[in-house]
């Protein structure tokens, strides 16, 4: 599958067309203070304007990418880069060293260090991990009692991470860290990209402070996992062990800023999107009883009534169908952001060097172009007799290029067992004090999903 490269143009660059400019800006914010107010239904609405569209964030002038196709070409690219607003606003967290934030030849480096623990023949050995965690997540329910599924969601992404990955006994209580202050970073590095008043952000404000003694305790927590593993001696066959024993392009070991780095990019975001895919598998599995049911029977005719396994995912369509359209309704990466490394043109429109691109896969996803019934929770939509009708690009959760995620198929290995674990041994009801709605920040996640597990 290929699709048209997007060249750099020189002689005819002066007749490409300026992108339009969205309309409502206002002064000095541009159109940030409705990218803050309502950022969703903005960038759902941009497609009206064009298929590139300018945005003002400040002083700054961004375009945004509204189709799928061009996404796509966006993404394949060797023109654009990954920078921008979002990737600047993350580096405070992720560095500049680490995976996700590398651009060429480092890039390249890294995911060949990294890549041997997420190939497709690798993921099995992992099995036994996520069916534990699976099982100990229902295990933990009581029948009646309310579940805070943020904590809940988050516990066992990180731990499937850290013992599937890092090799580790990472109690409860560091899981607990780690999504108190994700939730406290992630909003704040939201804000400072929608809204880029650098000076402000030093003040010593509240929110500041909170922000920065947040993103100091995950630091703090990944120093811990290197220092203890360097403690042990011990050199498990895993992904930490191949940080520690990588070499940079000139054969000498990989430094440490490199290595807190790439164990930030595998801890944090990781975490952060899988919890929150898991959080709202948790809600379609409420709001959806009539899916809920079809997972269980689903999985029960795979596995003949006992606990479903690693080895039964494969055979989970309707599971698996599930757990596509909750990414595609809900995506937890909703915007992504690129730069341009040359002067070029992106579907006819003319992108200057240095300029920053940004997409919403929410939107794309969403799109009444793309989707029959788009707003619609429809599994069904992902069977191969219909899958054919969704355009190219319109659905790429894990990205594309070389870009991808190199983590897509462990990922969709734990949502999919935790999906069957959870409707095989429960109806799952909100509670009152639950609140559903989205709540936007780096990721999309529930306001405060509280759920009361039934049992079947």
């Amino acid at each position: 599958m290929t699709v048209e490269s997007v060249q750099p143009v020189e002689p005819h660059l002066p007749e490409l067309r300026e992108p339009p400019l969205a309309g409502g800006g206002v002064p000095l914010l541009g159109h940030g203070w409705k990218l803050a107010r309502d950022p969703l239904a903005f960038m759902s609405r941009l497609r009206e304007h064009g298929d590139v569209v300018r945005l003002k964030l400040g002083p700054k002038t961004v375009y945004a990418v509204t189709t799928p196709a061009l996404t796509g070409a966006l993404a394949l690219s060797p023109d654009y880069k990954i920078d921008g607003p979002l990737w600047e606003s993350l580096e405070g967290l992720l560095g500049k060293e680490g995976v996700a934030t590398a651009n060429g030849p480092r890039h390249r480096r890294q995911r060949r260090t990294i890549q041997p623990a997420f190939k497709l023949d690798a993921i099995p050995a992992y099995g036994p991990i996520m069916e534990e965690e699976a099982h100990a997540l229902t295990d933990r329910w009581k029948a009646g009692e309310t579940i805070d599924c943020t904590s809940e969601s988050f516990r066992i992404a990180v731990r499937i991470a850290a013992r599937c990955l890092l090799r580790g006994d990472y109690m409860d209580e560091r899981a607990e860290r780690l999504c108190v202050a994700l939730a406290t970073v992630f909003r704040g590095m939201y804000r400072r990209m929608v809204i880029p008043l650098g000076p402000l952000y030093r003040l010593p404000l509240p929110a500041n402070r909170e922000f920065n003694r947040s993103l100091a305790d995950l630091h703090l927590l990944v120093d811990e996992i290197v220092a203890e593993r360097r403690a042990s001696g011990q050199k498990p066959d895993d992904l930490l062990t191949a940080l520690l024993e990588a070499e940079d392009d000139n054969g000498d070991p990989i430094g440490e800023q490199e290595i807190h780095d790439q164990v930030v990019a595998i801890v944090t975001p990781g975490s952060e999107t899988v919890a929150s895919t898991i959080m709202w598998l948790l809600q379609v599995l409420a709001e959806h009883p009539e899916h809920a049911d079809k997972v269980c029977a689903e999985v029960e005719s795979v596995t003949g009534g006992r606990p479903v396994a690693f080895e039964d995912v494969r055979k989970l369509t309707h599971t698996n169908n599930v757990v596509v359209e909750a990414m595609r309704l809900r995506p937890a990466v909703w915007i992504l952001t690129r730069r341009a490394v040359i002067d070029t043109e992106l579907g006819g429109y003319r992108i200057p060097a240095g300029a920053d691109i940004v997409y919403s896969p929410y939107a794309i996803q969403r799109d009444a172009r793309s989707y029959a019934d788009h707003l619609a929770f429809d599994p069904d939509r992902w069977l191969p007799e219909r899958v054919k009708d969704v355009p190219k690009y319109a659905m790429s959760p894990f990205s594309v290029g070389n870009r991808k995620c190199p983590s897509d198929h462990f990922s969709m290995a734990q949502l999919s067992l935790i999906t069957a674990a959870v409707a095989t041994r429960y109806r799952l009801e909100q509670v009152p004090g639950s609140n559903d709605a989205t709540r936007v920040g780096i990721t999309l996640r529930p306001q405060q999903l509280l759920l009361r597990p039934v049992p079947r």
